[in-house]
């Protein structure tokens, strides 16, 4: 038994957006990490105490943070999806059904 049978006269799709998007997701993230990123440090490495109005802050900078992390990987795997789809196709084995009993099939006559 083979896995993976591929499908016979299948054409394959070419490449679109979801190459340049999953290429550039890398530069993105780090671009919009770095804005957050950099509030943070320059609270925390100021040379004041910080106060709660600044601890407010930083706890909005890491949702941001977190929330471009949420969206950068979602990307990413929406990219590797159509990546994936756009891939040859599979066929599996053929499942032959089992004899049909023409018996069960009739129905009496009320």
């Amino acid at each position: 038994m083979r896995y993976f049978n591929k499908l016979p006269g299948f054409i394959k799709t070419p490449s679109g957006i979801e190459w340049v998007l999953l290429k550039k997701l890398p530069l993105i993230f780090g671009i919009c990490a770095a804005i957050p990123t950099a509030a943070i440090l320059f609270i925390y490495f100021g040379n004041q105490p910080v106060n709660p109005e600044q601890l407010k802050t930083i706890y909005m900078c890491l949702g941001v943070l977190f929330s471009i992390c949420f969206f950068v990987g979602a990307a990413a795997i929406g990219c590797i999806v159509v990546i994936l789809m756009k891939g040859p196709a599979y066929v599996a084995d053929p499942y032959e059904l089992p004899k049909e009993n023409k018996k069960l099939e009739q129905h009496p006559n009320l």
